[in-house]
């Protein structure tokens, strides 16, 4: 197979892949701002690991570390899906909003899960993974164990979230939908 011929077979994906990196990287900053606004109205990543409330019947407790996650995720993943649904995956035949929007918080939903025991792993001082001192500690906002570790989990958990929006959420769901209307999904 030529190199004009994969283009051609392959080049949309190509095209789709680099524009859910550039959302993702948008979506990133909008993570990231909502971690560092979050952490200094709660007095800086030095109160990360603070308890806010324990998991009754369990030695775990809730970590203001997770509601940051959480609250990251859940801001980031709206300005992702409408970014994606305009550009990255814009369709004539789209499905209404809302039936494209749920399986695209499902499935952000699970790498964010997936995401939060990895970010735990990465600031648990007991974990195998934690993130070391001195490159990372909570005594300089650049160095801060707590911003590095969101980072590094979005980054991790993001192929996951390509490939499973790809084919389920903006081809299936859209397939579903155009056949439940009657026309052609593209």
């Amino acid at each position: 197979m030529s190199p004009a011929d994969l283009y051609r077979r392959y080049g949309h994906v190509a095209r789709q892949f680099v524009k859910f990196g550039i959302v993702g990287g948008a979506g990133v900053l909008v993570n990231m701002v909502v971690a560092v606004v979050m952490n200094k109205l709660h007095g800086g990543t030095q109160h990360a690991q603070d308890i806010l409330w324990s998991l009754p019947g369990t030695a775990y407790n809730l970590r203001f570390t997770s509601v940051v996650w959480i609250a990251g995720f859940l801001v980031a993943n709206l300005f992702n899906f409408q970014l994606n649904r305009s550009w990255t995956f814009r369709d004539t035949k789209a499905a209404p909003w809302l039936a494209e929007f749920w399986p695209f918080l499902a499935v952000g939903s699970v790498a964010a899960l997936v995401g939060l025991f990895i970010k735990i792993g990465f600031t648990n001082p007991t974990s195998p993974i934690y993130l070391p001192e001195p490159w990372f500690h909570e005594n300089a906002g650049l160095a801060s164990r707590e911003y590095w570790s969101q980072l590094f989990t979005i980054v991790i958990t993001t192929p996951i979230n390509f490939v499973v929006n790809k084919l389920w959420t903006f081809r299936h769901i859209r397939g579903r939908h155009a056949a439940a209307s009657g026309t052609s999904a593209s």
